[in-house]
């Protein structure tokens, strides 16, 4: 079987899109020999080359002469005369799109992640609006097969696009497999002294944007004790930064609350472990990866009560209204001050989290690729 993957992101994408793009192709090549896997990119160049070279059985395309420059224009229908060529049974696009001309002896697969841009269409400008809403309609319209990452996806592509039940398939996520190893003591420690982490905190990763809801976790945060901090982990999208700071600074809690906004990935792990709980409190989300990343790295959860995050969550997190920051400092104040509850949260999530194992996401994809083309099933 030849699989066919959209990889811009998987190659340039350091937060969920990516690590979702590189959990799967790197997963599947590692499973499953069988199956070779052709990766389409404008740009291969960065730090996330090296996850793929080790692979026999991935091989990369690039633009070649006048297509080096436009990338934009590669991707949305160059791709697709690599495709015979390189015999490819299925086209999968990782992240809401497919190019256009896809031969129609090629299956396509499609993974949406959320319609969040449907739902919440103040968050883009009216150009993004437009591009993401047809890069969509086109995507679903066309796909054999509509991945939805969730229920909550799996409703809104039926209410927003109104794609037919029959065609969607809901398939979970999982998390950089770095997240599914045990965190040492040094690493902990290192990550202490690197990111000047306080004694006691709760940590929010996610990107700093007004949808991440950080300001609520803030807000909550000034009726704590004063020996609780939060630590934010994230990079700045827009205006949202400012607006954060200043409601830091008008809180007076400039010496309270720590923002990291250049982490190394590989650091994550501790960031997470060691911190009193993971605080996500989200307005949306089409999953919540930062839920299951701190259930994997030993961390009780408080995430928000509505959208994907109990799915995410199951039994093991504590829900919260994300537009109550009383609501939320109670939950905080509950899991700071109880131990034994802390530990029954991470007991929990050891359980919850095995429903995303990697090595279970990507045998749920081999099957459904399988099903699309049995007879290359070996």
């Amino acid at each position: 079987m030849i699989i066919g993957f959209d990889a811009k992101r998987a190659f340039q994408n350091q937060t969920g899109l990516g690590n979702y793009s590189r959990m799967l192709i790197c997963g599947l090549a590692q499973q499953y020999q069988n199956v070779r896997s052709f990766l389409y990119a404008p740009d291969m160049s960065g730090e996330y080359k090296s996850y793929f070279s080790g692979y026999a059985n991935i091989s990369t395309r690039q633009p070649s002469g006048i297509d080096r420059h436009m990338p934009t224009l590669w991707r949305r229908y160059g791709v697709t005369f690599h495709l015979k060529g390189d015999k490819v049974d299925i086209f999968h696009g990782l992240s809401h799109e497919l190019p256009y001309g896809i031969p129609h002896s090629i299956k396509k697969v499609v993974t949406m992640h959320d319609l969040i841009v449907w739902r919440y269409p103040q968050y883009y400008s009216a150009f993004d609006r437009r591009v993401h809403r047809a890069k969509q309609r086109h995507a679903c319209r066309i796909a054999d097969v509509v991945v939805a990452i969730s229920e909550q996806t799996k409703s809104d592509l039926i209410n927003y696009l109104h794609v037919p039940e029959s065609k969607i398939r809901v398939l979970y996520q999982s998390c950089d497999n770095i997240f599914w190893k045990p965190v040492s003591e040094q690493e902990k420690a290192d990550a202490k002294e690197t990111y000047k982490l306080p004694e006691r905190y709760f940590v929010c990763v996610g990107s700093i944007e007004e949808r991440k809801n950080q300001q609520a976790a803030v807000k909550a945060l000034a009726e704590l004790p004063e020996d609780l901090h939060l630590v934010i982990v994230g990079r700045p999208h827009g205006t949202y930064y400012g607006s954060l700071m200043s409601t830091i600074r008008r809180l007076k809690l400039t010496d309270r609350v720590h923002l990291v906004t250049n982490a190394d990935f590989y650091d994550f792990p501790a960031l997470y472990a060691n911190a009193i709980a993971s605080v996500y409190v989200s307005k949306f989300e089409g999953f919540g990866i930062p839920i299951l990343e701190s259930m994997c790295c030993d961390v009780p959860v408080i995430t928000s009560k509505i959208s994907s995050m109990p799915e995410a969550g199951g039994d093991a997190a504590l829900y919260v209204d994300p537009n109550d920051p009383h609501d939320i400092a109670q939950q905080m104040q509950r899991v700071a001050s109880d131990p034994q509850l802390r530990a029954e949260l991470v007991e929990k999530g050891r359980k919850q989290r095995e429903k995303f194992a990697p090595e279970k996401i990507i045998t749920d994809f081999y099957n459904l690729y399988t099903t699309l083309c049995p007879e290359k099933e070996d």
